[in-house]
């Protein structure tokens, strides 16, 4: 069936935080939400109906995957990758944050370090820091066309380190990776990819691979789960998925995670026993409806948001050139560089919410590496796209006129 991304959803009065919430976030109601993750698009109709089936069955307690829900999984990692899966391999927890800090408590102790790739999504800082271990920050470096990793870096922080007159052995443990990255929009090559594996294994690090946007590839760019490169790594690493952002279903609290190793996975299921919520019976519902029926619906957003990235740049390449449009791979989250504009991250700020009345993610929140930019979601119609340029590219021209 065809769907309509045109005109999208009215949100307001739904108890969403994007539209819902604008006065509280930016301080005031006219400030037009283009930041927090999801989309403004109605979701995949097969979805729709199996969760209606699912309510009218009247019974809502404790839920289990059931074998339907994991032969779903398993059989999509195989379609789309071709990374053989075994069911044993998956857990479930209410979204890939609580999956971080399980693993964070997991495979680390307090005042260990971990490894993160600024600038990276801001809940990977409050993993580690709320669960007593330090952040080992392994910068992205910009080389003229697009960001890539520090990989001579990364094997820096391993490397023992003077305290005092002798050598402190590292304490780094893990490192989490970002992979479709959020908010730059590399997707990893195999190569990359294998290259931090090497840094890991020589290291006795584990790898926990954030991999939610894993389905959100543009223009032919091809996703490798990093479990799936070796044998070895794949029982080294932990890989975290979920449908919320490819089918839009981050209010049902659904996500998985691939762990391999079997003593891994009983550290992970140690974790989340009694200090991670479970998953309804309306998430299960989504996620197997999405995998199995929601592709049609893929396919034509996701062409919906390419043209989308076309009509960001072309706008901003007319109208306000002082802008750079960074590169994007994967995920419908744009990184816009407003360095020329000469504002430090609080003028940017105000210059953003007050002026230009547009709530972007403040590039600043990302980390190092994050001043200065600001992140937009382009996943609304383009309508909304239009708008929210208009009104930065007007705040701009005041800027001049002074």
């Amino acid at each position: 069936m065809n769907y309509d991304f045109e005109h999208g959803l009215e949100r307001h009065n739904t108890g969403c935080v994007k539209w819902d919430q604008s006065c509280t976030v930016f301080g005031s109601e006219d400030v037009l939400p283009m930041w927090v993750a999801d989309m403004d698009f109605p979701i995949p109709k097969p979805v729709t109906e199996a969760l209606i089936r699912r309510a009218q069955h009247e019974c809502y307690g404790y839920s289990c995957a059931s074998p339907s829900v994991l032969e779903a999984i398993t059989q999509r990692l195989w379609r789309n990758y071709q990374w053989k899966v075994d069911p044993e391999w998956l857990l479930f927890t209410p979204g890939v944050v609580p999956a971080l800090h399980a693993a964070v408590r997991a495979f680390t102790s307090p005042g260990d370090e971990v490894v993160l790739q600024s600038p990276v999504y801001y809940p990977f800082w409050s993993a580690i820091r709320e669960n007593g271990c330090q952040v080992a920050n392994n910068q992205l470096q910009w080389n003229g066309h697009r960001y890539v990793m520090d990989l001579a870096g990364m094997k820096d922080i391993f490397q023992p380190h003077m305290s005092g007159m002798s050598p402190c052995p590292s304490h780094t443990k893990m490192i989490i990776l970002c992979s479709p990255h959020n908010p730059v929009g590399r997707v990893w090559s195999r190569d990359e990819l294998m290259a931090v594996g090497e840094i890991a294994l020589a290291n006795d690090a584990v790898v926990v691979s954030d991999e939610i946007h894993c389905e959100l590839l543009l223009n032919g760019s091809h996703h490798v789960p990093f479990s799936s490169l070796s044998p070895e790594l794949e029982q080294n690493s932990i890989v975290c998925m979920a449908p919320s952002k490819t089918f839009n279903l981050a209010g049902l609290a659904t996500s998985f995670i691939v762990v391999p190793n079997p003593r891994m996975r009983a550290a992970m299921q140690r974790r989340i026993n009694g200090a991670v919520g479970s998953v309804t019976p309306f998430g299960y519902t989504a996620l197997e409806a999405s995998f199995r029926e929601g592709d049609d619906w893929l396919t034509q957003m996701l062409h919906y948001i390419e043209g989308n990235v076309t009509y960001v740049r072309l706008f901003v390449q007319d109208h306000m050139p002082q802008v750079k449009v960074m590169p994007i791979e994967g995920t419908y989250l744009m990184w816009l560089d407003f360095r020329a504009l000469g504002m430090d991250v609080h003028q940017l700020s105000d210059f953003l919410r007050k002026k230009a009345k547009v709530g972007l993610d403040e590039g600043c929140a990302f980390g190092p590496g994050g001043e200065g930019f600001a992140r937009m979601n382009i996943a609304c119609p383009r309508s909304t796209v239009q708008e929210g340029l208009t009104r930065i590219a007007g705040a701009i021209q005041t800027l001049e006129q002074r």
